[in-house]
């Protein structure tokens, strides 16, 4: 028992980490240095990091270690919770800095003194409709839309109508039809209702009646204040992109339509019955519905979802597309053609046809490409300009020469702009949260008229500013409210006594200017308002952010620098004094708060760095001890790992901007065993990992997944993996056989791999001859989905047997989402994993880490040998680094959301056809994860085969992906493009998202990679 009565520990000995594998912990060991055992702790400074209660093995016996009563499984608990809710409030923060709603309430609405050029307006929306789509003629000069094209040409006024990202139906409907940009934040909560209330162009009609889409049409006729709005929608199930014709979307709105307006008061009826409860009651009087129909004030809404749907299913230069567009412009002519014979053509009709976005050329849309972002619109009728010539046209775009229009004047507008168009066609006021600004050139009035309503637009925007910084005033302590200097109080009653001033006058022209100068200016104030809190709340997300990732590095240094020391007296009252002085802070920031009326929210923000802080300082004895140490340590070597990690994480950072430098990072890393002088020692893994690199590097430089799909790539997929698979198999037979059970396994699950390839050429075919899809196909694809988690666990724990069964599973959900090349990646990446293991093995090897166990003879669930636990090393820092460089591969390989627009909803059709955009989201989401489980997996084997824990590994981890988030945070700006500011916003999300996502994810690789389901088996009972 020699050298345990010592008070204070020899400097050779080594405090031990806990595996994080055990299930139950205990008290501290430590490490003796003359005997390489482990014995419990008796010293009066030792606190507990608990160990694994299993039995340890040790060169005298196995024995169990430890007494004292578990501790440190609260503390490992408490600091995953605590880390855990850290990163989720850093990511909520991004939407309170950023993405809180712009709207305002309270304004009074501005009407124009003068009659209206038109009693109704006629709102068409093709959704999905791309402007060159509609103006360009074929290469053998016919035209889509040749109705359309007509009123162009004849009688109407036409433009471009560029959208916001993301360009999606919701944010797009809103834009159009309430007149501002949705925040994504509410684009989050759900398509089908409303998170915040709006005024609409509905809502300030007389009376509005919609039909088409269920999933857009409800949100308006919720937002609106009384009963004037009317939906009739088809069922979601009629949204199915495997229809044999998704056209007939629109044909049913046309239908309807002419049903409605027929003379027939029995069919009116039975039609409202079927359809519309609401609708029903009031409509039991046809006198009752006619006078209504004859009032003015009135809007009729078409939503037609059939282009969308269809570029979705065939693509946009699809036959299936541009018939739809033929339809639907056929079906604009006989609509035109109803209400004018409805209406007797008083001429007091005006009808406005548009989009809410377009669509790229491989069927996506949500990001700023301009096939999205441009959209047509064409106006005619009652108040509406007449198609004017001209001899020439200021654009800096081509457009006008590819679509042969150059003699048509052109008259682009901001989607926002089309609300208070349509506002000031039927004499409605502006919705309240407009932002949009009238395109005058469309209106076809008197210069009064549109003074008149240049005054009230420009009125109904200056309101909300008035409200908005009434609001800030109100919470903002007068000596900290700086107000907006462009627009006092009193240059808003210059602007009015001005403004009716010139239209006393007649000085119309003047008038205008002066209103267009004040909405920008307004606009601008908005913004300032809006944006108030915006640099107080970041610096104090930026501070927490520093102060939690220093702590981190402080638990490292502490943990495993050997940097841990009783505290003494004089430590501990100086924690009590620092404690207090934190505590003084805290209820200093409270206090302000409160004052300030601030949300709930924004204390969280302000105290978070407080505690956090507070940890760090605590630990100052720690950082001096390091300091003091600094001339012993290898600085060089520090410095040059340093470095090289900085630099590593600027590439990936850049990676998120482009996607090559991925590719550029694995030929880099493809280097590593040369330059670490594992080549001359292990030639045939260095040369796999060299080739496992270099293929991997191709998938970054090809175009995102969507654009060309191609199902052959998916079943070569499939064989490569069966091959390889078969490989590993004979070489495992080779070294041991395998037990019946896993041998039977692995077969069934190479089946069920070649099942699932069948499966989507099956689908695609059946899908591509309009046959829908097959109820066996789509029973195969739920089962492998649900029981892609569970087959894993049912095969052998040893190392590359359940690896094996995890990829296999993996792949087969992989391939059925799969419509390219990016089914080849899983593959890809399983076999340069399995080669980063054997290479970590080797690498641990050249440091002088013996091992005794060869990799094939791990087995998860076995004891774990505490005496091999190791410290942390310099060189854990490259694993670390290489760990987060191929989870941010795994995540961009293959553009799965390098761009939102990389979705194709050809992905999930082996699984469903009709459209549920949060299935399809939550499958494509599944899809993405697969890839991250993939390397979540292989991280874990690492883990055990260089027995390192888990948590000593993690924490560099989170240091390296917190300083890309950081980084990140810094570069969201909200100027510029709309793509840009979305871009940078998006990053943070993805990076802050993937952060928590790993701490999840640990668990379920742990979870795949250690637990084993038996069934069917017995077990064996002694009798005596």
């Amino acid at each position: 028992m020699d050298g345990w009565a010592s008070p204070q520990p020899s400097p050779a000995c080594l405090l031990l980490l806990p595996p994080d594998r055990s299930e139950k912990r205990e008290s501290l060991i430590w490490l003796h240095p003359e005997c390489h055992s482990p014995k419990p702790a008796s010293l009066p400074h030792v606190c507990a990091v608990g160990l694994d209660t299993r039995r340890l093995g040790c060169g005298h016996g196995e024995q169990r270690i430890g007494t004292r009563p578990v501790t440190v499984d609260m503390n490992m608990i408490t600091f995953f919770i605590v880390g855990l809710g850290v990163h989720v409030v850093f990511f909520i923060s991004i939407f309170d800095i950023y993405f809180t709603s712009p709207l305002v309430h309270g304004m009074s609405p501005q009407r124009v003194p003068l009659p209206p050029p038109a009693r109704r307006l006629v709102l068409f929306v093709a959704d999905g409709l791309r402007a060159d789509t509609l103006f360009k003629p074929a290469a053998n000069g016919t035209i889509s839309a040749p109705y359309i094209r007509r009123i162009m040409e004849e009688k109407g006024s036409w433009g471009v109508s560029h959208t916001h990202v993301p360009t999606e139906s919701r944010p797009g409907h809103v834009a159009l039809i309430a007149g501002f940009y949705e925040d994504v934040s509410a684009v989050a909560k759900g398509w089908k209702e409303n998170p915040v209330e709006f005024d609409s162009v509905f809502n300030e009609s007389r009376h509005t009646w919609c039909w088409g889409s269920p999933d857009i049409l409800p949100m308006f006729a919720k937002g609106a204040s009384g009963d004037h709005v009317y939906t009739h929608t088809y069922s979601t199930e009629d949204q199915d992109f495997a229809s044999t014709d998704a056209s007939k979307l629109d044909t049913w709105v046309f239908d309807k339509v002419k049903d409605f307006a027929s003379t027939d008061a029995s069919k009116l009826d039975t039609w409202v019955f079927d359809k519309v409860k609401a609708f029903f009651r009031e409509a039991r009087g046809n006198d009752t519905l006619l006078s209504k129909l004859r009032g003015d004030h009135l809007v009729f809404f078409l939503h037609l979802l059939g282009i969308d749907t269809n570029g979705h299913a065939h693509r946009p230069m699809s036959r299936e597309y541009f018939e739809n567009v033929g339809l639907v412009d056929a079906g604009v002519e006989e609509m035109v053609s109803v209400f004018e014979d409805f209406f007797d053509s008083d001429g007091r009709t005006a009808f406005v046809f548009t989009s809410d976005h377009g669509m790229t050329n491989w069927g996506t849309h949500g990001a700023g490409h301009p096939s999205e972002t441009l959209t047509p619109l064409v106006a005619w009728g009652a108040g509406v300009q007449t198609a004017q010539r001209v001899t020439s046209q200021n654009f800096e775009d081509q457009f006008l020469q590819e679509w042969n229009l150059e003699t048509l004047r052109r008259v682009d507008v901001s989607q926002a702009d089309i609300a208070p168009l349509m506002s000031s066609l039927i004499g409605v006021p502006i919705p309240l949260n407009s932002v949009g600004v009238l395109p005058l050139q469309y209106l076809d009035n008197t210069k009064l008229f549109h003074a008149e309503s240049m005054y009230a637009n420009a009125v109904q925007v200056l309101e909300q500013f008035k409200v908005k910084m009434a609001q800030k005033k109100e919470t903002t302590l007068s000596f900290l409210f700086t107000p907006y200097p462009l627009l006092t109080e009193s240059n808003q009653l210059d602007f009015v006594r001005r403004v009716r001033s010139l239209i006393e006058q007649g000085s119309h022209d003047e008038a205008i200017d002066l209103c267009d100068g004040m909405i920008a200016e307004a606009l601008r104030g908005l913004s300032y308002y809006h944006t108030y809190d915006r640099f107080f709340l970041g610096a104090s997300v930026v501070l927490g952010f520093c102060g939690w990732t220093s702590y981190v590095v402080v638990v490292i240094l502490k943990t495993h620098a050997g940097l841990r020391k009783p505290p003494s007296p004089r430590d501990l009252a100086s924690a009590r004094s620092l404690g207090r002085v934190f505590l003084c802070v805290g209820a200093v920031i409270s206090v302000f708060l409160l004052l300030q009326s601030s949300p709930w929210t924004h204390y969280v923000y302000c105290l978070l760095p407080v505690p956090v802080w507070y940890s760090v300082f605590k630990e100052f004895g720690t950082v001096a001890d390091l300091i003091r140490s600094a001339p012993s340590l290898p600085l060089s070597r520090c410095l040059g790992y340093f470095a090289v990690v900085i630099l590593g994480i600027e590439l990936l950072v850049v990676s998120f901007f482009y996607r090559g430098m991925l590719t550029l990072g694995l030929v880099v890393l493809s280097g590593w065993p040369i330059a670490s002088q594992l080549y001359t020692q292990a030639k045939v893994r260095s040369l796999s990992w060299v080739l496992g690199c270099l293929c991997l590097a191709l998938f970054p430089l090809m175009p995102v997944v969507g654009r060309e799909p191609n199902v052959h790539l998916v079943t070569c997929a499939g064989v490569l993996t069966l091959l390889s698979t078969a490989c590993f198999m004979w070489l495992s037979w080779r070294r041991s056989p395998l037990h019946w059970r896993d041998w039977r396994l692995s077969v069934s699950q190479m089946v069920h791999v070649a099942l699932c390839a069948y499966v989507l050429n099956s689908t695609h075919s059946s899908l591509k001859l309009k046959q829908g899809l097959p109820i066996f196909n789509q029973i195969v694809s739920w089962t492998t989905l649900a029981s892609s988690l569970v087959v894993p666990l049912l095969s052998s724990t040893r190392l590359f047997q359940r690896l094996m069964s995890i990829l296999l599973s993996l792949v087969c959900t992989y391939l059925l989402l799969s419509t390219g090349y990016e089914a080849l990646f899983p593959p890809v990446l399983g076999w340069l994993m399995f080669v980063w293991i054997n290479i970590e093995q080797e690498a641990m090897h050249t440091q002088g880490v013996s091992t005794n166990l060869e990799l094939a003879h791990i087995d998860f669930s076995e004891n774990i040998d505490i005496t091999k636990i190791r410290q942390l090393s310099l060189d854990d820092i490259r694993r670390s680094y290489f760990f987060v460089f191929f989870i941010i591969t795994a995540f961009f390989g293959t553009g799965n959301i390098a761009s939102i627009n990389s979705f194709d909803p050809a992905s999930v059709y082996c699984f469903l056809t009709v459209f549920h955009p949060f299935i399809m989201g939550a499958l494509m989401m599944w899809k993405v994860l697969i890839p991250f489980v993939i390397v979540m997996c292989t991280f874990e084997t690492i883990l055990v085969s260089t027995h390192l824990s888990s948590r000593s590994l993690f924490l560099i981890v989170l240091v390296i992906s917190d300083l890309m988030a950081l980084h990140f945070f810094f570069l969201v700006k909200d100027y510029g493009s709309w793509l840009d500011i979305g871009t940078s916003i998006s990053h943070y999300v993805i990076v802050m998202s993937m952060t928590i996502f790993l701490m999840v994810l640990s668990i379920v690789s742990h979870v795949l990679t250690s637990r084993r389901i038996h069934v069917g088996w017995r077990r064996k009972t002694h009798f005596t």
